[in-house]
């Protein structure tokens, strides 16, 4: 009595059966794993989800916490039951003591023991099973005769007098045995399948364990790297220390535990198909056609759906482990300590300048190609596919299409500018899809007043802080993916990093509103009223206060910083050299071929193909900058404050060479370090 009850408590409410890998939902109640995420998935898409015992909705799919006491006590119970085949059927004609029987006749309706069947009858009405109690099953329910013959017709088993006088006379009638043969095929079949899907299943399986090893190996190295380079930079680097490592063990741990999770759901699902297989088989290897005949349809068994299985598999091996954004925090170290030669990816900024043949031609160009300033005075640069027409913008003439690389940008004479980073395709006409970030070719760095942004894409996001130090750097990872903005404060502080995969080689941008500038050496630019009469080519930005540097980039790491402290209106970031020249897609940030850090006023966002984001702090130092890793895909932007602060990573597949660029709503921005540029 104790253990019906007990089996009872201990069933799924479900399945029925006992509880395998039993979660509890919030509420309290317990199912087997699979049975309740079956549930769950029925209710997605009906505005939320229920308990199935006590109806308590829950707005998100719920937690399921594995509960490892139950589950051990389900499996106790179920090695403690008793085998219901140990008692097996009893031969009939052995009365003084029972010896069990190895065979059933179902014509004499008993079962017999091997001694008893050398002497039965061995005529063929006498058909032969495996031992049976229930020989009744095996006649038919109306004639009560042994059941002979498959109707395909109603797909039922009967006997001799219901093809003659019953319901299924006149229907097409096959032999038990070529009946089964037939159901055996189809289930041969199905376990074929089943053996392949749970082979995949298992590869699947190892892959991920292999890939984790591999994160874990991975992020072992790094902690081992870090903590030799903290171990030089002695105690004033002890609290970076530990928030460098933190990154790397949060991440591979973060990795692994869901690694973890799906590899307990794939090992899950595989012992259902085992279960499934070895019923399958079990049922192939039957002698018995009647037993086969009414099994219950098996084509479902083969109907599993592990699409979204395959998907978080593909998922966990190409992306699932990366812990290499650390490196790129590392590699800011050389900002933060003066008089400390830190050494990890890169060493030295670009030497960027830029391109007057995609200058707008209200972007006065200095003679150095390092500055650009907004001027009422048209250039009248010849009008070509490359220049900006309608936004003052302007590229690098450098692209990077690998590598990692970064340059200094001095904003801090405008409050209206835009910094970035861009395809060379990206769009030179139009009224907003030339604006760096405004498209998915260009990542930028905007000011808008006092308002600072990074924008891609059209999206904004806001920084939460002004960039005090007039002065930005730009970052660009090609491989990794990332354009990375800073500021260039007292210690350096980044602002945002876009992710993307690069396509295309990489400029970078100017936007500007009045000045804004590279450096000292074509290094600075400036917005100017006074229009420059430089000829209209079609590397020049027309309508925006834009320029790029001369140098591009396809390759390596390299990163640069900008004084943005003249301005604060701007945009720096990196651009591949076709970005557009003409039109809003024009500008850094606005178009898929430029990466962008943007102030606008108070408000700094960073800027991708129009989408802008909005960051969440002022950029406290006057200085940002610009980090490229090309081969990683990566532009990442920083404030160059005191700790070093990110500000965003793009990540993109970089398809061309990457230049920098500026645009300077007004003031002056100033690349003032980093690679040449």
């Amino acid at each position: 009595m104790a253990s019906a009850y007990l089996r009872a408590e201990l069933e799924c409410s479900i399945c029925l059966n006992i509880y395998t890998a039993p979660v509890t939902l919030k509420c309290g109640h317990n199912f087997c794993r699979v049975c309740i995420a079956r549930v769950m998935d029925t209710q997605e898409g009906s505005g939320g989800y229920s308990c199935p015992e006590c109806r308590q909705k829950f707005q998100e799919w719920p937690a399921l916490h594995r509960n490892i006491t139950l589950n051990n006590i389900a499996k106790n119970f179920l090695s403690a039951e008793p085998d219901q085949e140990e008692s097996g059927v009893l031969c009939t004609h052995c009365v003084d003591s029972p010896v069990p029987a190895v065979i059933s006749c179902l014509f004499c309706e008993v079962s017999l023991c091997d001694k008893h069947l050398k002497v039965h009858n061995k005529g063929p009405e006498h058909i032969l099973c495996d031992p049976t109690l229930s020989l009744e099953s095996r006649k038919c329910s109306i004639h009560k005769k042994i059941l002979e013959y498959y109707c395909t017709e109603d797909e039922t088993c009967v006997c001799v007098s219901c093809t003659v006088i019953g319901k299924h006379k006149g229907h097409e009638m096959e032999s038990l045995h070529e009946a089964s043969g037939k159901k055996r095929n189809k289930m041969r079949n199905i376990l074929q399948k089943l053996l392949i899907r749970r082979e995949e299943m298992e590869g699947r399986v190892q892959s991920l364990q292999e890939h984790r090893r591999k994160v874990e190996e991975k992020a072992a190295g790094d902690t081992e790297t870090v903590t030799v380079l903290f171990r030089d930079l002695r105690r004033h680097l002890e609290d970076l220390e530990k928030r460098v490592l933190s990154e790397i063990s949060g991440k591979a741990e973060r990795v692994s535990l869901s690694m973890s999770d799906m590899i307990q759901e794939l090992e899950i699902k595989k012992d259902e198909l085992s279960r499934k297989i070895h019923h399958l088989e079990d049922l192939c290897n039957m002698a018995d056609p009647l037993t086969v005949l009414q099994e219950s349809d098996t084509g479902d068994l083969c109907d599993t759906e592990d699409g979204d299985d395959r998907e978080r598999h593909d998922k966990f091996l190409h992306d699932g482990g990366d812990v290499a954004g650390v490196s790129h925090t590392l590699h800011t170290l050389s900002d933060i300590i003066r008089g400390v030669n830190v050494y990890f990816y890169i060493q030295g900024a670009e030497d960027i300048s830029l391109d007057v043949s995609t200058a707008n031609n209200k972007l006065l160009i200095s003679e150095d190609r390092k500055s650009a300033s907004r001027t009422d005075i048209d250039q009248n640069r010849p009008d070509t596919p490359q220049r900006f027409p309608v936004w003052p913008q302007v590229l690098s003439s450098q692209s990077f299409s690998s590598g990692r690389h970064y340059w200094d940008v001095d904003v801090g004479g405008s409050d209206g500018w835009i910094v970035g980073m861009c395809y060379t395709s990206i769009e030179r006409r139009g009224w907003g899809q030339s604006v760096i970030g405004n498209n998915k070719k260009s990542w930028g760095l905007v000011r808008s007043g006092n308002q600072y942004s990074v924008k891609h894409d059209n999206n904004k996001i806001l920084l939460p802080a002004d960039i005090s130090s007039n002065r930005v750097r730009i970052y660009l990872d090609y491989e990794a993916g990332q354009i990375s903005f800073y500021e260039l404060c007292d210690p350096i502080r980044p602002l945002h990093t876009f992710t993307a995969s690069f396509t295309e080689p990489l400029h970078a941008g100017l936007w500007g509103a009045e000045d804004i500038s590279l450096d000292v050496s074509r290094k600075s630019a400036s917005r100017t009223d006074i229009d420059q009469n430089r000829p209209d080519t079609p590397q020049r930005f027309l309508y925006y206060p834009q320029v790029l540097s001369s140098q591009s980039f396809s390759s390596g790491r390299h990163y640069w910083d900008v004084d943005v402290g003249g301005s604060d209106g701007w945009i720096v970031g990196m651009c591949y050299p076709s970005i557009e020249r003409r039109g809003w897609q024009s500008v850094i940030g606005n178009n898929k071929k430029s990466w962008g850090l943007e102030r606008s006023g108070n408000e700094y966002s960073v800027r991708h193909h129009s989408f802008r984001i909005l960051l969440p702090a002022d950029i406290s130092k006057n200085r940002v900058r610009i980090d490229l890793d090309y081969e990683a895909g990566q532009i990442s932007f920083y404030d160059l404050c005191d700790p070093i602060q990110p500000l965003h990573t793009f990540t993109a597949s970089f398809t061309e060479p990457l230049h920098a660029g500026l645009c300077v709503w007004k003031g002056c921005i100033k690349i003032c370090g980093g690679d040449q540029m």
